[in-house]
């Protein structure tokens, strides 16, 4: 038993090593770049030189990014996110989701990935002390065993905050798409006043300085001083924030822009369809959460049940 233990180990290290081996070849092989992420890299470098950007797909950054940071473990902290960045870039790994759930949130890529660092790094410190938890009520001797917890540890703390900005951004478009929902019927009853459709969507997105309409704003802003036409700002902003109904508006707006009639039909239509998806997700939930509530109330009638079974069932195995 000894014996094939110590096999079964060794040839967990070993898968263990190789895994690593290729992550790392992986990790320094070139990999194809998409046209986005080599412009990407140009514009960095043309940036480090003092020269303008080619292209500037979000030209309103983050607040964070914008904001200077005081303070040496702040400045470590940037620097390992620009240098994470920089790899990300230079082996194209794209990431669109998680970037599109970061813009919807405000966030910085290079604050997010030296976020992802640090919470790593204190996982490989917090796995030993587990592990001296474990070993003063009894479990675990092997010098090993703190190796494979701090390991564990910074491989969970690593993915922690994919995990939290997944949620808050899930949370965060489904209010976006609501608004977008409530902005789609201003226009149209704009639309209807007698604007036209770059005034009415201006004026639609002027209601209301809630955080939804003000990045529609900008977008529209930024649209005026780029030269773009405004649907192609929200269909560029629905890039950005992962919102496929601004996409889909974009795309339609663009083939009936000169069509005053058929805009607020179409916009009608879609408002419309969004409320009543919305209708779909809510009373989706409401019946999961049904559900749930019936299984926890079986639960409790079923260790009822045992509760008041037991005691005779025991009586009766012991009599026998």
């Amino acid at each position: 038993m000894i014996f094939t233990s110590d096999i079964s180990l060794a040839v967990l290290v070993g898968a263990i090593f190789g895994l690593g081996v290729y992550a790392l070849i992986r990790a320094l092989v070139p990999t194809h770049r998409s046209p986005v992420s080599t412009v990407a890299r140009i514009d960095a470098l043309r940036m480090r030189s003092g020269a303008g950007p080619i292209y500037a797909p979000n030209p309103s950054r983050p607040a964070d990014q914008t904001q200077k940071k005081s303070g040496a473990l702040n400045d470590l902290q940037d620097q390992i996110g620009d240098r994470l960045a920089e790899i990300y870039l230079q082996r194209g790994w794209e990431l669109r989701s998680l970037r599109a759930d970061l813009a919807l949130l405000d966030r910085s890529w290079e604050g997010f990935l030296a976020n992802k660092v640090v919470l790593a790094a204190a996982g490989l410190f917090f796995g030993p002390f587990i592990f001296t938890a474990l070993w003063m009520v009894g479990f675990g001797t092997s010098p090993v065993i703190p190796v494979w917890v701090a390991l564990a540890c910074a491989a969970g703390f690593f993915f922690l905050p994919d995990l939290e900005v997944r949620r808050d951004a899930k949370e965060k478009r489904r209010d976006f798409r609501r608004v977008v929902g409530a902005y789609l019927d201003l226009v149209a009853m704009s639309l209807a006043g007698g604007r036209g459709l770059p005034e009415a969507l201006k004026a639609a997105a002027e209601v209301s300085n809630g955080w939804a309409l003000k990045r529609i704003q900008t977008a529209l802003a930024d649209a005026r001083i780029t030269g773009l036409t405004q649907w192609q700002a929200l269909g560029r902003l629905g890039d950005e924030v992962g919102v496929e109904e601004l996409r889909d508006l974009s795309i339609s707006l663009a083939l009936v822009a000169d069509d005053g009639a058929k805009v607020r039909a179409s916009l009608s239509a879609r408002a419309e369809t969004m409320r009543h998806r919305e209708l779909a997700e809510i009373e989706g939930g409401a019946g999961e959460k049904s559900q749930s509530m019936l299984i926890a109330q079986l639960l409790l009638c079923v260790g009822f049940l045992i509760f008041l079974i037991f005691p005779a069932g025991m009586r009766v195995f012991e009599g026998g």
